[in-house]
């Protein structure tokens, strides 16, 4: 019996030894991983340009955007990898990892390839908002969008997992929160809503939320100025030319002041500022209260869409010394957001992820007194140009039945009937656009098809947001700080000034602080998320993994 002892002894010793040769011996005992968040708080500032966060840094409140930019992980080479950012194909792509060749959202509507009637983004005729009144175009649920999202995928791995998304506009709720969340979007009286494709009624915290009237009262109040006038002097003065006959100035009262009581337009007047913003931000409070989320073991999501800045932005500008301080303002409502948050769910509990659906181009008449080549084209004249060129060459009237997006979109039934060849008609349509002011480049579908012009400028671009089904024959581009139309600033380009967004993240049991200047995708937003949430990356995503520090 000694023996046998003394031989196990001596082959233990062996193993260990044999261990420590290899490196093993010293190995501390393997940390496990911290549990999942019990809550994603995902946050949009719509409109909002990376470049205005770090222009006015030294402005910013010690815990808003600073909390993502000193304790969080920021991405300060963050793209959209499509040529058309607008509000509802960046809300698609963010939480599917998918460009609008694959949601199928290719713009906030589109024409019809068939009948050339308008589509809405998020409108279903079959679905009718909750309580309110429901115009044909309304939004009322995720029909449109073809691919799933991460919260689709939350809800199939755990039903107890609650999503919700909310939004002033309702495509910026309805495409994050997904088929399988539940949406509320801001009404024009002043109310949330929901609609018939998620519910039948509203649950209490929402009727209560509402019988508050809680927007009533900024019935006649201003949209003051945070700091005084000289801190602003980075930004473009108030009332320049290009604003219009209104002109742009802070103060800045509601609409109706003169009127006895809060109506449509002063409802509607309180999206352009501060006021809407921090109304929604008190309605998620509501939500997160009223549906118990991040209180138990399964993961929950909350999106929130804060659409002020995309109103400022088009009526003023980014460069705005309004849009400045609306910056600020939104960086105040997330400090006493996120405090809020520390307290009813616990800062070790969330994890709190912000970008932007896209960003903005300089208004081009302040573009050109910076000696920028910018300009403005009638998307109108153009269309009447090509369809008289068109005529002049095929001897048919209105070839071309509109423009759907940044596409041309043929009358494919008119062709057939004039025995005309699809090609050769999208060929000559090109041509004829291309011909006109301030285009850049244009393709054709079979080009798109085909992927034959791969390498040439912006053709990847433009192929990710092109969709066969639903985009027209000749997708095209504009030259660099050329806008369409006559509205003070907008979007919608392949340029850095419209793709260029933020992506910051906060969470410490997830996420190290740093500063990651690798370029990045908001594709990588779904795949990235969904490794946090230990989850399947939605079938359509095509995003790699954020290169957290």
């Amino acid at each position: 019996m000694k023996l046998a002892r003394i031989v196990r002894l001596a082959a233990a010793l062996s193993v260990a030894m044999s261990a420590a040769s290899f490196g093993f011996a010293q190995q501390a005992p393997q940390q496990s991983a911290p549990a999942k968040p019990k809550l994603i708080v995902f946050m949009v500032v719509d409109g909002l340009p990376q470049w205005q966060i770090t222009a006015y840094r030294d402005q910013l409140a010690p815990d808003g955007f600073a909390r993502f930019l000193e304790r969080g992980t920021w991405f300060a080479n963050a793209h959209y990898g499509h040529s058309f950012p607008v509000t509802s194909a960046g809300h698609a792509t963010m939480l599917t990892g998918a460009y609008p060749n694959r949601t199928g959202i290719i713009d906030n509507e589109w024409l019809d390839q068939t009948t050339g009637e308008v589509t809405y983004c998020t409108g279903d005729t079959s679905a009718t908002y909750i309580g309110h009144q429901t115009a044909r175009l309304d939004g009322t649920s995720p029909k449109n969008l073809l691919a799933e999202t991460v919260g689709d995928v939350l809800r199939r791995s755990d039903p107890k997992s609650r999503v919700i998304g909310m939004s002033g506009k309702d495509r910026g709720a309805i495409l994050t929160a997904g088929k399988a969340g539940v949406a509320y979007m801001y009404m024009d009286d002043g109310d949330f809503a929901s609609s018939t494709f998620y519910m039948p009624e509203h649950p209490a915290w929402v009727n209560g939320f509402n019988a508050k009237k809680p927007a009533d009262r900024y019935f006649r109040q201003s949209w003051t100025a945070l700091l005084p006038q000289q801190a602003y002097a980075r930004s473009v003065p108030d009332d320049q030319p290009w604003y219009g006959p209104g002109g742009g100035r802070l103060p800045m009262m509601t609409a109706d002041a003169n009127q006895a009581r809060p109506g449509r337009n002063f409802y509607r007047s309180l999206q352009l500022g501060p006021f809407g913003d921090t109304l929604l931000l008190e309605f998620a409070r509501a939500a997160i209260a009223g549906e118990q989320l991040g209180q138990d073991d399964s993961p929950d999501i909350i999106t929130i869409s804060l659409s002020g800045h995309d109103y400022v932005n088009h009526a003023f500008s980014a460069e705005s010394r309004i849009s400045h301080d609306h910056l600020l303002q939104l960086d105040r409502m997330l400090q006493a957001f996120f405090k809020d948050l520390d307290a009813t769910v616990g800062k070790d509990n969330y994890l709190a992820m912000l970008t932007a659906d896209h960003g903005f181009a300089p208004t081009p008449e302040y573009a050109v007194t910076k000696g920028l080549p910018a300009g403005r084209m009638s998307l109108g004249q153009a269309l009447r140009q090509v369809n008289a060129d068109l005529d002049k060459r095929f001897g048919v009237q209105k070839l071309v039945m509109g423009i759907s997006g940044p596409t041309l979109l043929l009358d494919k039934k008119l062709i057939a009937q004039e025995k005309l060849d699809i090609d050769t008609v999208a060929d000559a349509a090109r041509t004829a656009l291309m011909a006109g002011p301030g285009l850049a480049v244009a393709y054709t579908r079979a080009e798109l098809l085909s992927g034959s012009r791969a390498g040439d400028p912006l053709f990847a671009q433009m192929r990710k947001s092109w969709n066969k089904d639903r985009s027209g024959e000749v997708e095209f581009a504009l030259r660099p700080y050329w806008i369409p139309g006559r509205g003070v600033a907008t979007h919608g380009s392949p340029y850095d000034y419209d793709t260029h967004v933020p992506i910051l993240v906060w969470g410490p049991r997830w996420i190290k602080p740093g500063r990651v200047d690798a370029r990045v995708e908001v594709v990588d937003i779904a795949p990235t998320l969904s490794r946090i949430l230990g989850i399947a990356v939605p079938s359509m995503s095509e995003g790699k993994l954020l290169p957290l520090p």
